[in-house]
């Protein structure tokens, strides 16, 4: 049973968004010492974007890892940034506006339920948002719907950190000093949910899984700074590999009919 502090309904986190909208960036890069922005830049290495297919950031918040991706295709491509929460977009598209991404748009729509036809999509990615829906898995799903075939679905979420002693310290300072913090300067209580749905949530190997669930293969993850923080992968299967495994999945679970007596 899940307490009040881990509520995830939908009007509950939608709510909780809206009033830290105004101080979301600076809370994100002054509580992370802007590692944040790193570890978005450094998910653009590594999965990085081909010049020719449309790019969706799911959760997008303020717009970062959208923009992030923009720049990585040289402004190139079309790029897309869904979110439920108006507040945040509001402030993602007079960022986009201020970096003239004339080609980066933002929508407002669950991530449980995308307005997006199937296999549209080079890369479909969330940075620190798949933890906050509701029914995650249902928003893996669609990730991996209106991703195209062959297509990358690409996941940075926050982990459980290392027992290093470096991890251990964050550890301490993740529970203790950030959500003090958070509060003072944004005073809202948002910043106690975040460690509680971070250790609440799957991560490494369980959460790489998940995805593989949903349909992903050639599944790998690399951890950063003492896992805490962790960039997964998953590729959509071809057109023909989907065919196959559908072919076979029917018939697995098709009747044969009874033998006559």
């Amino acid at each position: 049973m899940s307490t009040p502090l881990l509520d995830k309904s939908e009007t509950r986190i939608r709510r909780m968004f809206g009033a830290i909208a105004p101080t979301y960036d600076l809370l994100n890069h002054v509580l992370s010492c802007n590692v944040d922005r790193y570890w978005r830049w450094k998910t653009t290495r590594l999965v990085p974007p081909a010049r020719k297919g449309a790019i969706l950031d799911v959760c997008t918040g303020t717009g970062d890892l959208a923009l992030a991706y923009w720049r990585a295709a040289g402004g190139q491509v079309n790029v897309i940034g869904a979110d439920f929460c108006s507040e945040m977009l509001s402030l993602a598209r007079r960022k986009a506006a201020r970096k003239r991404a004339s080609n980066v748009r933002f929508v407002q729509a669950d991530a449980q339920n995308l307005p997006f036809a199937a296999n549209q999509f080079q890369i479909v990615c969330v940075a620190f948002g798949l933890r906050n829906i509701s029914d995650y898995r249902r928003g893996l799903a669609e990730m991996v719907r209106v991703a195209q075939p062959t297509g990358q679905v690409v996941i940075l979420e926050f982990s459980r950190p290392s027992n290093s002693l470096w991890g251990r310290l964050y550890c301490w300072y993740f529970r203790r000093i950030l959500p003090c913090v958070g509060q003072l300067i944004s005073g809202h209580s948002a910043y106690h949910y975040l460690p509680a749905s971070v250790l609440e949530f799957p991560d490494g190997e369980a959460l790489a899984q998940e995805m593989r669930q949903a349909g992903l293969e050639n599944v790998w993850f690399r951890p950063f700074a003492f896992r805490i923080a962790t960039l997964y992968v998953g590729t959509k299967p071809g057109a023909s590999q989907q065919a196959r495994a559908s072919t076979a999945a029917t018939q697995k679970h098709q009747v044969l009919p009874r033998a006559m007596p």
